[in-house]
């Protein structure tokens, strides 16, 4: 299998992370996409260099105000005087405040929705690669479209908890539906399956009103888990995109037999809606020995999981998002493509 990379990734290394009130290790380091990278080369997958897709694609998701301010807040924070040489928010506007601020530090707030997604000097480069990894990947099934068309996009910063005009969990750019927003210039149907841990909060948001985009998202039951606000079963998409969006909550954790049939719900849907691509929002945190601790997923199953979605033959666009156990991705990814080409 081709698989997308860029060494550019590696300019974003998060200092900081916030979670339930204290400082943790971050989690989201360039250490993740080496361990990929690692295990995808070991197992003789062909490595693609990314391609420069311009401002365009990324245009087509993110509104002009949010690109922005990520292409230039490091800068402007830096200048402001501010002693973290990290850009992160003290406040966010609650539902009562409706202002857009003129001052940087609510600035930050407005544009992102939690503690998880700081910004140093060179996120922004980081965060360009790593949508251009998925429209890479995006071109090689655009350009083959048979039922077996498939690749994977190695993209770091990960993207699927970005909005239109809001960064979070991680994430900073919607690499999956910057790559989807394209796949539309030559099929007319497509559908986005995210199997993260998480729920992918930011694509749904982006697609919400929309019908040429299904967005399927199989998650940790959000009542008490990232993103805690969405990702359940009656948000099912408003206006034009009624119906077009399926949350599927998976009970905390749930192993590999039990979380198959959850997927074989989403596969109904799937077939369905007849997309004429797929994408997959391939988070590898459902992992059992995940730090973010939400589902059981082994090693092996991982594979069952790729095999099981391949069955569907369509062509189908790997996105790799969310995955924190660096002694266990290369395997874990490994698995999943074998169980997906074989």
């Amino acid at each position: 299998m081709k698989f997308v990379y860029s060494p550019e990734h590696d300019r974003h290394h998060p200092k900081t992370y916030i979670k339930a009130g204290s400082f943790h290790e971050p989690q989201e380091v360039p250490g993740r996409a080496e361990a990929l990278h690692a295990g995808l080369t070991e197992t003789g997958h062909e490595v693609v260099e990314a391609k420069d897709f311009g401002p365009g694609p990324r245009a087509a998701i993110h509104t002009p105000e949010y690109l922005y301010f990520l292409e230039t807040i490091a800068a402007r924070w830096k200048a402001a005087g501010m002693d973290n040489e990290e850009v992160l928010p003290n406040i966010h506007p609650g539902r009562h405040m409706t202002s857009y601020p003129s001052g940087i530090i609510g600035e930050v707030g407005y544009y992102t929705t939690d503690l998880s997604a700081p910004i140093g000097p060179d996120t922004w480069a980081a965060c360009v690669a790593s949508s251009n990894v998925a429209l890479t990947a995006a071109d090689i099934v655009l350009d083959d479209m048979s039922a077996k068309a498939v690749a994977y996009g190695l993209c770091r910063p990960p993207g699927h908890h970005a909005y239109q005009d809001q960064a979070g969990g991680f994430c900073f750019l919607n690499n999956v539906a910057i790559a989807a927003q394209h796949a539309l210039e030559k099929v007319q149907r497509v559908a986005i399956l995210d199997v993260d841990v998480h729920h992918g909060n930011g694509t749904q948001g982006i697609f919400y009103n929309r019908s040429d985009v299904f967005t399927i998202s199989l998650h940790c039951d959000p009542t008490d888990y990232y993103p805690f606000f969405s990702g359940y079963a009656h948000e099912r998409g408003e206006g034009q995109g009624e119906g077009y969006n399926l949350n599927v909550p998976v009970p905390p954790g749930t192993g590999d037999d039990d979380y198959l049939p959850y997927l074989e719900k989403a596969k109904i849907a799937l077939t369905s809606y007849a997309p004429d691509v797929l994408f997959v929002a391939l988070g590898l945190d459902a992992f059992e020995g995940d730090p973010l601790d939400g589902l059981k997923i082994t090693t092996p199953g991982f594979g069952r999981i790729a095999a099981s979605i391949a069955a569907l033959n369509i062509p189908t666009v790997l996105i790799q998002e969310g995955g924190y156990n660096r002694d266990y991705l290369g395997a874990n990814i490994s698995s999943f493509l074998k169980g997906f080409t074989d």
